[in-house]
């Protein structure tokens, strides 16, 4: 299918770091896209809300000399090509969307080969206990996984606060007997993750991640890291696909997990007779 306007200035934001005010930029523009190309930096900066000299720094932050340089650009990839039907133009939630849909193809593919998952899994299932941990916009992603995982795994230690006991989580982890944590690495990252995970390692444990990208701060302190690409088409970061891949590795640790069924049914059992669920 063709893509409208839109869809081919959103292709020139994906996968960027933007701060804050530069996503603004690139929404207003997105939601302007055939006329952004005719817009001076000024107009634009009027349209987003923003300064002008901060639509020059959003140029030179997508890699070009300035915002005419930018502009050239986008009077090239902007402009609906003749006989291309309106149809085919997206807006910024539509796009938001498409974006996610490509990160979980990308994922499907990656997992192509089930290697690395197989082992991520292995190595979970035999931590006792098992650290789980995720700061920040990652915490969300580990207390999902520590709920679902502690319906089958007998020792699940969610570390999604950080500060300075998080090193003595590590610790009591450790001493309990534990040899592996999974770590959510999802962007901005924090400084606390990467030092936790250097703590983490340097202790003697492995390090399995999730993270948005296998450059990831994070990755030099795993001994698995296993990515999974964030939506940046939205003001904040969608993660779809960090959290499929939650799911996938909560499948294969169950897999390394002998008694994995009879817990879901034990728990099932007791559900059934506490009437926890709305039938």
């Amino acid at each position: 299918m063709s893509e409208g306007p839109a869809a081919r200035l959103q292709q020139l934001f994906e996968g960027r770091r933007l701060t804050p005010t530069q996503r603004r930029i690139a929404h207003c523009m997105v939601r302007q896209a055939t006329d952004v190309p005719f817009l001076s930096s000024v107009e634009l900066a009027e349209l987003a809300g923003v300064s002008q000299p901060s639509v020059t720094r959003f140029a030179v932050a997508l890699g070009f000399d300035g915002y005419p340089a930018l502009r050239r650009h986008l009077r090239d990839v902007a402009p609906v090509p003749a006989g291309e039907v309106a149809e085919t133009s997206y807006n910024e939630y539509q796009q938001a969307v498409r974006a996610e849909i490509e990160n979980l193809q990308h994922l499907a593919g990656l997992l192509a080969d089930p290697g690395p998952v197989e082992s991520a899994g292995r190595l979970l299932a035999a931590s006792r206990p098992l650290p789980v941990l995720g700061l920040r916009a990652a915490s969300s992603q580990a207390r999902g996984f520590a709920y679902f995982a502690a319906k089958v795994h007998p020792d699940v230690r969610l570390l999604d606060e950080g500060g300075t006991m998080l090193a003595d989580r590590i610790d009591a982890a450790l001493r309990a007997g534990a040899s592996a944590l999974l770590c959510f690495a999802l962007p901005r990252h924090p400084k606390e993750v990467v030092e936790a995970l250097a703590y983490a390692r340097s202790a003697g444990l492995t390090v399995v991640t999730v993270a948005d990208s296998a450059f990831a701060p994070v990755a030099k302190h795993s001994d698995l890291l296993i990515p999974a690409a964030v939506g940046t088409g939205l003001a904040f970061d969608t993660a779809c696909a960090p959290m499929l891949l939650g799911r996938v590795l909560l499948e294969a640790m169950c897999d390394a997990l002998p008694d994995a069924q009879a817990r879901l049914e034990e728990f099932d059992a007791q559900a059934a007779a506490r009437s926890l669920f709305v039938e």
